[in-house]
């Protein structure tokens, strides 16, 4: 494969919110040819960008055309769909292909039969799942929220949303491009990439193919694609030249590197030498946040960041981080307010800790947020 340039993304403008309310170096399986493109210090943008994390999911059930219309409103820079396959192929955006948590799939007597046990991942798991359902028998389901516990406010939008496609979450994103002249970006994740493959319902060439029919798959187009494999982006790296983000966790392996017997762990690809292999396939990579500022294990309070971000900046990758959300909960004890675990913590706070790290993207569940404090935060920059 021949040297690539680099693939740098424009942010979009920065608007005000609109609501109150992401290898060992003996690692045989991350060795690339000789010719794959080399490293280069990263162009990075000014303005940190704000990814919509699977929209505007603190307000909406996620996944949902109303989710993302919600983020895009709020300024989230791109927008996230989660992408999985229906048994007819068609792509839809849900977390999981697994879906009794986020659909009223549960409530269809006619689907009843459809309840099974599979193993994905390694993990057996119980429920519906996509690919035993048509696109058209999915869109007889309606979104729920997730998260009831944590968010019940979210619940009176259950069953108002259908499950949409990801064509039609590139037809929103023209639509809203068309009615304000604000081009926002897309990062689709592909969600169990070698388990779809594993059912002969490959998710890469069809999400290609949608994006070349939304005039998308265009080296400058404003198009992330994510995923916590490695091979499928390597896949990738060679199909288009489309941004390509390594997604790691702070635990574990990808699950295709445990399938081939690699030993390969997401520790490993967030070391410097791993960080530089991914470099050779990728343009971003997708930490969890705590792999960026972890927490004291007796204290839940944050530390010193480490030097993932260094390390990815020298091997020319930009670093998006995942995922800031408003509840306490879900944050370092020292961004909490108060007791309750649902109750909104100092995200500001804790956003402007890992913009002063060197992050270049902010995934969020309330967009509007960290869309203000990476403004204001930009605002003691100048």
């Amino acid at each position: 494969m021949n040297p690539r340039t680099r693939r740098v993304l424009a942010p979009s403008l920065v608007i005000p919110s609109l609501l109150v309310a992401l290898v060992s170096p003996a690692s045989p399986s991350l060795a690339a040819p000789a010719t794959d493109r080399p490293a280069a210090a990263p162009s990075r943008a000014d303005t940190p960008l704000v990814f919509g994390h699977r929209g505007a999911s603190g307000y909406r059930p996620e996944h949902t055309l109303a989710s993302y219309r919600l983020a895009i409103a709020m300024g989230a820079d791109y927008i996230e769909p989660d992408l999985v396959s229906t048994k007819d192929g068609v792509l839809v955006a849900r977390h999981e292909n697994e879906i009794s948590g986020t659909t009223d799939v549960a409530d269809h007597q006619e689907f009843a039969d459809r309840r099974t046990t599979k193993v994905i991942d390694g993990i057996p798991t119980t429920g519906w799942f996509t690919e035993d359902f048509t696109l058209a028998e999915l869109k007889t389901l309606r979104a729920e929220e997730r998260l009831p516990q944590v968010r019940p406010d979210n619940t009176r939008y259950d069953g108002w949303f259908e499950i949409p496609t990801f064509a039609e979450v590139l037809d929103l994103v023209a639509e809203e491009k068309r009615r304000t002249g604000r081009v926002v970006g897309v990062a689709p994740e592909t969600k169990h990439p070698t388990y779809f493959d594993g059912i002969g319902l490959s998710l890469e060439e069809p999400m290609l193919r949608d994006l070349r029919a939304a005039r998308l798959e265009r080296k400058k187009s404003k198009v992330v694609i994510q995923s916590f494999e490695v091979d499928n982006l390597r896949e990738l790296d060679r199909l288009t030249d489309l941004p390509l983000s390594q997604l790691t966790s702070g635990a574990g392996a990808p699950y295709d590197q445990v399938v081939t017997g690699t030993g390969v762990t997401y520790a490993d690809l967030v070391s410097e030498s791993g960080l530089r292999r991914v470099a050779r396939y990728a343009d971003w990579v997708g930490p969890e946040k705590r792999q960026v500022i972890p927490v004291d294990p007796v204290t839940g309070a944050s530390t010193a960041p480490t030097s993932l971000v260094d390390d990815a900046h020298a091997a020319g990758l930009e670093v998006v981080v995942y995922t800031l959300r408003d509840e306490n909960r879900y944050m370092a004890t020292d961004f909490r307010r108060g007791s309750d675990p649902n109750a909104k913590g100092d995200v500001h706070a804790e956003a402007t800790a890992f913009l002063d790290a060197g992050v270049d993207g902010l995934f969020a569940d309330h967009p509007d947020s960290v869309v203000d404090a990476r403004d204001e935060w930009l605002a003691w920059q100048s």
